[in-house]
């Protein structure tokens, strides 16, 4: 039997320095925190990638 992987602070701090397009909450939640739509979100997110702190900074220009 497999045991279950563990998340390590690394992994963690890696996944959350991250927005996936694709989930809704994380849309969801950076749009609420920049106060921006979901679909700037998503563009913002196809123009600069996925770094947390790029799409924040391009969503404030």
């Amino acid at each position: 039997m497999a045991t279950a992987k563990k998340h390590t602070p690394l992994g963690l701090k890696q996944d959350r320095a991250k927005v996936n397009a694709s989930q809704p909450y994380e849309v969801a939640y950076v749009a609420k925190k920049t106060g921006a739509t979901k679909a700037a979100v998503k563009a913002a997110s196809k123009a600069v990638g996925p770094s947390r702190k790029a799409i924040e900074k391009a969503l404030k220009k």
